[in-house]
C-alpha cells in the first residue's frame, strides 16, 4: 500500500503545482491513496468548493484542512456534503464537517485523520485523545490509518508520533510550510515526519510575499500577507510505504520538487 501526501498548497502557484506535477508522481510512484492538505489553496486563506473538486479531478483521494479551514467563508455552504474533505477533529461537537473519513482501494480502505495542535495555536479540544477515539473507531474498520497533524512546535508534533506509535500507519505534520530531514520509522512501525513542507511559491516566506513579511518583522506593524501569482514554485510531499494488512509502514520518502531539487521521471 502507497500513500502519496502533498503538503499544504499555498494559493494558484501551489493549484498549478498540483496540476503539473501530481500526474507525473502517480505515474512515477504509482500510490494506491493520493491525500492533500488544501487549507492555504484558496489565496493562502482556506478553501473553496470549486478548488476541492479541482483536487479530486486532479486525483487526489482525499483532502486535509487546518487552522485555516474556515478563512473562507465558502466552506460552511458545502463542507457537510464533502465526503472527501476531513477538517481538523478535534474541534468543539458540532462544528461543521468531520475529522475522519475513509476512502477505499479496491476490498482496503484507508482512514483518514485530521487534527490540530494546541500549543502557540488555538485552543481546542485535547488532540491526543481526539486521536485514540478516532483510532478506535477505524481499527473497527481498517489498521491502515493516516493522520495529518497540523501544527505548530516540533515537540508537540513528535509527542504525537510517539502518542500513536503501533497505533496509526503514518503521522505526518503539516503548517510550518518547511519539510523537514527527520522522516523514519519509529520503533513500533509507524511512518513519522514533523513536517512535509508546503506547496507554492519558491523564492517567498512560508508561501507569502516576502518583502510583507520582512516589513512585518522590522516594524512590528499590521501587514497585509498575499500570495504572490507569479514567479518560482515547489511542490512539497512524501510516500509512506504500508503493510495492507496489518498496517504497520515500511518506508517513508520525502519528495521536494523545485528549481533546486528537479522532478526526474525515472
Amino acid at each position: 500500500m502507497e500513500i502519496l501526501f502533498i503538503g499544504d498548497v499555498v494559493g494558484s502557484p501551489g493549484r498549478a503545482m498540483v496540476q503539473e506535477y501530481l500526474s507525473k508522481l502517480k505515474r512515477k510512484y504509482r500510490p494506491h491513496v493520493t491525500i492533500i492538505n488544501g487549507e492555504n489553496a484558496a489565496g493562502g486563506r482556506g478553501i473553496t468548493e470549486q478548488i476541492y473538486k479541482q483536487f479530486l479531478e486532479a486525483g487526489a483521494n482525499a483532502v486535509t484542512l487546518g487552522n485555516h479551514a474556515w478563512d473562507n467563508k465558502d466552506i460552511f455552504e458545502f463542507i457537510d456534503e464533502a465526503k472527501y474533505l476531513v477538517r481538523p477533529a478535534n474541534y468543539p461537537e458540532g462544528t461543521p464537517g468531520k475529522g475522519l473519513t475513509f476512502v477505499k482501494i479496491n476490498s482496503i480502505e484507508v482512514a483518514i485523520i485530521n487534527l490540530h495542535g494546541r500549543t502557540f495555536m488555538t485552543a481546542l479540544d485535547c488532540p491526543f485523545n481526539k486521536a485514540q477515539e478516532l483510532i478506535n473507531l477505524a481499527k473497527k474498520r481498517t489498521n491502515i490509518i493516516f493522520v495529518d497533524f497540523h501544527a505548530e512546535t516540533t515537540s508537540e508534533k513528535q509527542a504525537m508520533g510517539w502518542f500513536l506509535d503501533g497505533k496509526a500507519t503514518a503521522v505526518i505534520g503539516t503548517h510550518t510550510h518547511v519539510q523537514t530531514a527527520d522522516h523514519r520509522i519509529l520503533p513500533n512501525g509507524t511512518a513519522y515526519l514533523t513536517d512535509v513542507g508546503m506547496t507554492g511559491p519558491y523564492d517567498e516566506i512560508l508561501g507569502m510575499e516576502k518583502g510583507a513579511v520582512i516589513q512585518k518583522f522590522r516594524t512590528a506593524l499590521p501587514v497585509r500577507f498575499e500570495v504572490p501569482k507569479s514567479g518560482r514554485a515547489q511542490l512539497s510531499a512524501c510516500l509512506v510505504s504500508a503493510d495492507p494488512e496489518t498496517g504497520t509502514a515500511k518506508k517513508i520518502r520525502p519528495i521536494l520538487i523545485n528549481d533546486d531539487h528537479p522532478f526526474l521521471d525515472e
